[in-house]
């Protein structure tokens, strides 16, 4: 009986250290969270650099990763056999490396090079994101199918752009999309593209649900005074 007090007091020590070692884990993991988090922020101040050379139009990296991954959500859902979250993922941190590096517009690539992997390692070490390496590697090898439907949404949210930079009298708009939509790997995509082409940006506000609102000045269905 003695010997089982006797060990089990040994034993306490190492239980304490295990614990005191976990905490100590769990403190540094949060630590570089809470960085990571910081620097995901940067994106909203990172601005895409493509549109100095347009000539017109604006947004950052932050605004462009939100709805390229919206539409990678769309895409997957409606492709038999893609893993939303695979794609979703992908999506999300696809340029989280330009937090550090920056946007490179094709000009910008000419003379530079990009330390994209170091970029991404720094940023995520110690996190235990381990998924956000993967994905990233996945969606640069082109292979799978989420891969692929993630690089067509990012082309199809530069597309949405440019037509709607076209829309408003921009002549290189149409030059940049004869470049952009040659770029759509599905066939999803690019008969998305050929309806948005067709398709003027105002037309989900502008006609739609009703456009005799904009004539009448109120809306018909709310009672007078309430607009």
């Amino acid at each position: 009986m003695n010997r089982n007090i006797s060990t089990n007091h040994a034993a306490a020590p190492d239980v304490e250290h295990a614990s005191s070692s976990a905490i100590d884990a769990d403190a540094s993991r949060n630590s570089r969270l809470a960085d990571f988090l910081f620097e995901v922020g940067m994106l909203r101040k990172t601005p895409r650099s493509g549109y100095q050379f347009l000539g017109s139009g604006q947004e950052n990296v932050a605004e462009h990763s939100f709805r390229t991954t919206v539409i990678a959500y769309v895409l997957a859902s409606l492709t038999e056999g893609a893993d939303l979250l695979r794609t979703m993922g992908m999506a999300l941190f696809h340029d989280l490396h330009e937090t550090r590096i920056g946007d490179f517009n094709y000009v910008n690539r000419i003379y530079n090079s990009r330390k994209t992997l170091l970029a991404l390692e720094h940023a995520l070490d110690g996190t235990g994101l381990d998924d956000v390496m993967q994905w990233w590697r996945e969606l640069d090898a082109t292979q799978s199918l989420e891969s692929r439907l993630v690089h067509d949404a990012d082309q199809l949210d530069l597309i949405l752009n440019l037509k709607q930079e076209q829309d408003l009298g921009n002549p290189y708009a149409a030059k940049w999309l004869e470049c952009a939509l040659p770029r759509l790997h599905t066939d999803l995509a690019r008969d998305l593209a050929a309806v948005i082409m067709h398709t003027d940006h105002t037309n989900w506000w502008f006609k739609r649900p009703d456009p005799s609102w904009w004539c009448k000045g109120h809306n018909p269905d709310s009672p007078e005074g309430m607009e």
